[in-house]
């Protein structure tokens, strides 16, 4: 029998909502969501009333219902057993381990752009590789620790956010909009628009992530609904605001994926040696949030991992834990060995910062939002079969309006599953549909090949 670590009740109310916007207030995101022109208030706002909120109002009840170490991985294994828990875990650890090339490739195009122009992709790709194996130490050590990076992360997007949408506010009063917000423009184009709605519900999840670290927690039952209610409205209100301010500056076709957000604080703050450096200021904490970006998600998804190993779904060597911090040494440094493979491949498949970024950015989110269709039905699964179970904060409206809210949030993941795959306009994307396939026949030789070895 494995034996089990004691973990130290560290995170407070105040780190659960830091470590939550952090998760998912995203500056990729942002320029991702404004390169759709427009429109993407209307989808910020369409898509915010009937997943965003319902969204968060799940994962409320299930975090302080089910408080238990894995988050995810345990909700799913108490609704549909530890097959289907494993497979979902699988998804979301590989999905972590993928997306973070992506982030410090992001890093290293924001780091080049404003330091140095000339810097080769071969450096960049360097960059990340460092990068990724600083957060595999920051995920070995403990959460008392560890939980200051995305807390100084979740702030400082909050204060490049605010400066970003007082600068717009600004920069309007003397230039006007690069992109008009009337009723006409914030129509969407359902031809064309559509195959960005992806990227604004990627940006929308991460509720749950926190509740990984359960038995780390100081008193989940009360903190998780209230973290999540607090750092909900203000991810929604920036994500909107910050939106409309990057708009305000440039127009939706020049937005670049990578460099956008250099250029909105440039046209906003630049020109004068002052504003220069605030602009580099806000530049170097733009680069520190994507790092905790990074070691965010890693430290949710390696303790989901680490679960699961530890409970014989997932190989052993992903349950091997720090005898004396409790952390998950085994699955961090797999994650550390993957995305750096991962890092050195894409490497020689794409031909800039971009492509390379919005290559790792498309097949991860297929496997990133998988989980969450599972996590969303073990919640309907669990509020009938399991319908006694105290819960101190419950979806309103009963039974029928959380069946409604979760079944109306799986059809809305299903349609962004899709939208990754087919891109209106230019067809089935076979590199991202062939990564999605690759990587679920790999997991199922992993989870079956854990099953045998813990039959033996």
């Amino acid at each position: 029998m494995t034996e089990q670590v004691q973990h130290k009740k560290t995170l407070r109310q105040r780190d659960m909502v830091l470590f939550t916007v952090s998760a998912i207030l995203l500056l990729d995101t942002l320029t991702a969501a404004a390169s759709v022109g427009a429109p993407s208030i209307f989808w910020w706002l369409l898509l915010g009333m009937i997943f965003f909120v319902p969204f968060a109002l799940i994962c409320a009840e299930m975090g302080c219902a089910y408080p238990e170490q894995g988050g995810i991985y345990a909700w799913i294994r108490d609704g549909f057993g530890g097959r289907w828990a494993s497979r979902a875990t699988w998804c979301y650890w590989v999905n972590t381990a993928v997306w973070i090339p992506a982030i410090f490739i992001l890093f290293a195009g924001v780091f080049k752009q404003m330091f140095y122009p000339e810097l080769s992709l071969a450096w960049q790709i360097g960059i990340g590789i460092a990068l990724t194996w600083l957060a595999v130490v920051v995920n070995v050590i403990t959460l008392d620790v560890g939980k200051w990076i995305p807390n100084l992360g979740a702030i400082l997007k909050i204060i490049i956010f605010l400066a970003i949408i007082i600068g717009a506010y600004a920069y309007v009063q003397d230039h006007g909009m690069a992109n008009p917000l009337t009723f006409e423009t914030l129509k969407p184009d359902w031809g064309n628009s559509m195959q960005y709605i992806p990227a604004i519900i990627y940006g929308m999840l991460g509720f749950e992530l926190v509740s990984a670290g359960s038995e780390e927690m100081r008193d989940p039952a009360r903190d998780v609904p209230r973290s999540i209610f607090i750092s909900g409205a203000i991810i929604i209100v920036l994500y909107l605001l910050g939106t409309m301010a990057v708009l305000a500056a440039i127009p939706a076709g020049d937005i670049n994926l990578v460099e956008g957000l250099i250029d909105t604080l440039a046209l906003f703050f630049g020109g004068t040696p002052a504003g220069n450096l605030f602009v580099l200021v806000l530049g170097i904490g733009a680069l520190y949030t994507f790092f905790s970006n990074g070691v965010t998600w890693a430290l949710g998804c390696n303790r989901a991992a680490a679960e699961a190993a530890l409970e014989g779904e997932l190989p052993k060597v992903f349950g091997i834990e720090s005898k004396k911090l409790g952390t998950p040494v085994g699955a961090a440094v797999l994650m550390g060995i993957v995305s750096t493979i991962v890092l050195v491949l894409y490497g020689f498949m794409s031909g800039s910062n971009e492509d390379l970024f919005w290559s790792l950015f498309a097949f991860s989110a297929v496997i990133f939002l998988l989980p969450y269709e599972a996590m969303l039905l073990a919640f309907v699964k669990m509020r009938i079969v399991d319908a006694d179970h105290p819960r101190p904060y419950r979806v309103p409206g009963g039974l029928g309006a959380a069946r409604a809210a979760a079944w109306t949030c799986i059809a809305i993941l299903a349609l962004s599953i899709v939208l990754f795959v087919y891109t209106p306009g230019e067809g089935l994307q076979w590199p991202v549909l062939a990564g999605v396939i690759i990587t679920l026949i790999i997991g199922e030789f992993v989870i079956r090949f854990s099953e045998n070895h813990r039959t033996r």
